[in-house]
């Protein structure tokens, strides 16, 4: 009888197949993410012409909670970290945040388990309070520093 060494057994086929099938959707989201940051990471947003205005900042002035985002990323993907907070600190916040939650969804995947955050109608609300008061402190004289 020959043993064919590259034949793996079926049960290990089955784990492998189901591993792949459990963790698609968060690594496809984190390639998603990816491709995105490598994109801005090669087209400048400092750069006049390669991306839109921000509607609201252009027909009011006033800055919103995603103004400087493209260039807080720009930066980061280059590793200014200073210079990523400079441009939009929260979304340097969102950026470590989705870090957090992709890496326990993929784990909590790989086991067979769902993500479960349990966010309930208080977490939601101080998030938008976070958002909010950001948005208003960059808007005031005070918050220059957080203006992109």
């Amino acid at each position: 009888m020959t043993v064919d060494p590259t034949h793996t057994a079926p049960a290990a086929d089955t784990a492998r197949s189901g591993l792949l099938r459990r963790t698609a959707v968060p690594l496809g989201i984190l390639g998603g993410v990816a491709a995105a940051f490598v994109y801005v990471g090669a087209v400048d947003p400092n750069e006049a012409g390669h991306y839109p205005a921000c509607p609201l900042l252009r027909t009011t002035g006033v800055y919103c909670p995603g103004c400087g985002g493209l260039r807080s990323a720009h930066a980061f993907v280059h590793g200014d970290l200073s210079g990523a907070l400079g441009a939009n600190a929260l979304a340097v916040a969102g950026y470590a945040l989705f870090a957090v939650v992709w890496a326990v969804w993929a784990i909590r995947a790989a086991r067979g388990r769902p993500l479960g955050l349990g966010l309930g109608r208080v977490h939601l609300w101080a998030l938008g309070a976070v958002v909010l008061a950001f948005t208003v402190v960059r808007n005031l004289p005070m918050g220059g520093f957080l203006r992109p």
